[in-house]
């Protein structure tokens, strides 16, 4: 049986357990598993960031072959404690309220700090896989970029391209379910435990990123509540 684990974070090294079977194994950096079982089997599925979940296999999923499970975020949260000065928010209020020295500032001693969108992990491996041209050329003569040669001949800067735009899919669709649920199901209502499959059943959309990442929320909304609308006929049949 193939299985892929749906989070908001990392989804490698993601434990899955058969307790019927006696058998485990781990996700792929994706997300991706495969293992043994059947129906009526539990799966348990375990990682440090999530909340333990299980499965049972029903047949829906011994016919198919695959399973889908979506994770939620194990959140330790501690009880509110006030150490010291209360701060306001403000950062050069709190700096000089609080007995803590400001820390260097790249430009007051002249030097240009990267102020860009840090890339995630597998954009820095896309970026270093990619990196430069092909062909350097010099006066008396080239030097070649071997190690991107390599890379695109094995595919891997094919699939790291291709997991760098599952995860901005990902956390757009995240962003939309979390942008527009409250508004989208108050007039057609739809049961929680839907609601997830719904948003990875929009984002399997060709034209998702588009409608949704547009600043016309109107524009996003009429797609959702269409795609609601072939979810739910979906579901009926």
């Amino acid at each position: 049986m193939n299985g892929t684990i749906y989070a908001t974070a990392d989804v490698d090294g993601i434990h899955v357990i058969n307790k019927t079977k006696r058998n485990a194994t781990i996700t792929n950096p994706i997300g991706t598993f495969t293992i043994e079982a059947s129906e009526t089997d539990t799966l348990v599925f375990s990682g440090v960031q999530y909340k333990l979940h299980s499965v049972i296999v029903d047949k829906e999923m011994i016919d198919t072959k695959t399973i889908k499970v979506f994770l939620l975020e194990n959140i330790n949260q501690l009880d509110e404690v006030i150490v010291g000065k209360v701060l306001t928010g403000d950062l050069s209020s709190d700096v000089e309220n609080s007995d803590v020295k400001a820390p260097i500032n790249f430009y007051d001693v002249g030097i240009p700090g990267y102020q860009g969108k840090i890339k995630t992990q597998s954009e820095r491996k896309l970026a270093e896989a990619d990196h430069g041209k092909f062909f350097y050329y010099y006066g008396v003569g080239f030097a070649i970029n071997i190690n991107k040669i390599l890379n695109r001949i094995s595919g891997r800067t094919k699939d790291l391209k291709q997991r760098v735009k599952l995860e901005a899919r990902d956390e757009l669709m995240f962003r939309v379910k979390a942008k527009f649920s409250e508004d989208l199901f108050k007039g057609d209502p739809l049961e929680d435990p839907l609601r997830y499959e719904f948003f990875y059943f929009c984002s399997e959309d060709p034209e998702f990123t588009e409608k949704c990442s547009s600043e016309n929320e109107l524009f996003a909304m009429a797609f959702l509540q269409q795609k609601l609308k072939e979810y739910k006929s979906n579901l009926k049949n």
